[in-house]
């Protein structure tokens, strides 16, 4: 059975030495972006397969659906992967599908709506929706370590100050 080493939501998805660092996180050997958009665009595929490969490990772009299937039908198969979605929404779908993930990241999210989206860290905007869904995965549904943070290198901001910005 596969697992999910780090689940991260990142509207830029592979980028950077943020996927050099984390690539290199201990038991690595995947990373699985989850994006319909992408999965169906041969070119934008192909691109993000490609950035992926450069840093070492298997990069597999799937729709969320395949996603589903994927776990369902392989258990990820023996991959201890990075798993990156554009959204919360696409995390919280999985999880509440059976994928199991005990840390998720959040990276980057910027502002959709201004009348609804507040900045809660210097690169994420976040809604009141989404913040619900995060702390239901915390509460839940075993996503432990839920936390901000854009860069390896950058301080983690927790869940739980998050929440308190919302006043929940």
């Amino acid at each position: 059975m596969g697992v999910v080493n780090l689940a991260r939501v990142d509207e830029r998805l592979i980028h950077g030495q943020v996927m050099m660092t984390l690539s290199k996180r201990n038991g690595v050997n995947s990373i699985f972006v989850v994006d319909d958009v992408v999965s169906n665009d041969k070119f934008m595929k192909g691109l993000y397969k490609s950035a992926g490969s450069r840093t070492g490990q298997k990069t597999i772009v799937m729709t969320l659906e395949k996603c589903k299937f994927y776990w369902d039908e392989y258990e990820f198969k023996d991959y201890s992967s990075i798993l990156i979605a554009k959204t919360v929404n696409v995390m919280y779908d999985l999880v509440k599908h059976g994928v199991p993930m005990k840390e998720l990241n959040i990276g980057g999210i910027a502002q959709k709506n201004p009348e609804k989206d507040i900045l809660v860290t210097k690169s994420v905007y976040l809604n009141k929706e989404d913040a619900l869904k995060l702390k239901e995965l915390n509460e839940d549904y075993g996503v432990e370590d839920i936390y901000f943070q854009a860069t390896p290198s950058a301080p983690k901001t927790s869940l739980k100050d998050v929440l308190k910005k919302f006043n929940l």
